[in-house]
């Protein structure tokens, strides 16, 4: 995935890197500064999670050293919690924003397929119920998708696997008596209907994948460019 990451950044005019004041440069995210310098891409820091800290002069030791690796178009402390420092990204990041061509008709969404935008909405789901107790080591993948006619009219048939890194975050997904996993395809599948404008029947099952973020062979199966 990391990869995939580094392949990307070719394509965008602004990069932003998210890291913890907490935490030290991790070789995952040298190794993008780096393809940030080779790309001359202008990029912007975001130190997140700044109202966990009791030492607020930990905070300038964290800008200075990471100033010191890459020339950063602007460096800014947040908290996604409390909300302190998120206008200042978006006005960062709305300074490298520019009136492109018009690619797409007015009524086009999305150039995703459905399979994809049905995932992303249980992904959506998980996030806004899960909140801190989210495995962010998770997929979605839509197995089945298709569309039947009933005597009420069409009803779409969706089979989606959430797939987890570890048994433990499978418990947390199902949650207890499978109540959490009822609320998240309950949800999600309001928005499902709502985007394709039809009665959906959404089946999800939890399975364990150990470690799938490394598995070539998985992530292409998947959907994942390798």
């Amino acid at each position: 995935m990391v990869r995939s990451i580094g392949e990307a950044v070719s394509g965008v005019d602004v990069g932003m890197l998210v890291v913890e004041c907490q935490n030290e440069p991790r070789d995952t995210e040298l190794e993008l500064l780096e393809r940030f310098k080779r790309e001359k891409l202008p990029a912007v820091l975001v130190i997140n999670k700044i109202d966990l800290l009791t030492d607020k002069s930990a905070l300038l030791t964290c800008m200075e050293a990471w100033k010191d690796r890459y020339d950063f178009a602007a460096i800014i402390p947040t908290s996604a919690t409390t909300g302190e420092g998120v206008d200042e990204v978006v006005a960062a990041l709305k300074g490298f924003a520019f009136e492109s061509p018009h690619f797409f008709p007015d009524d086009m969404v999305s150039d995703q397929p459905e399979r994809v935008l049905a995932a992303e909405l249980i992904r959506e789901q998980m996030l806004l119920l899960l909140r801190q107790e989210i495995p962010h080591g998770i997929a979605v993948v839509i197995e089945n998708m298709q569309e039947r006619q009933t005597d009420k009219g069409s009803i779409m048939d969706i089979d989606a696997y959430i797939y987890c890194e570890r048994e433990s975050h499978k418990g947390i997904v199902i949650g207890k008596r499978g109540a959490t996993l009822k609320q998240i395809a309950t949800d999600a599948r309001a928005g499902m209907e709502k985007l394709f404008n039809t009665k959906v029947n959404l089946q999800c099952w939890v399975k364990v994948k150990e470690d799938w973020r490394n598995r070539q062979g998985f992530l292409g199966s998947i959907g994942y460019k390798i």
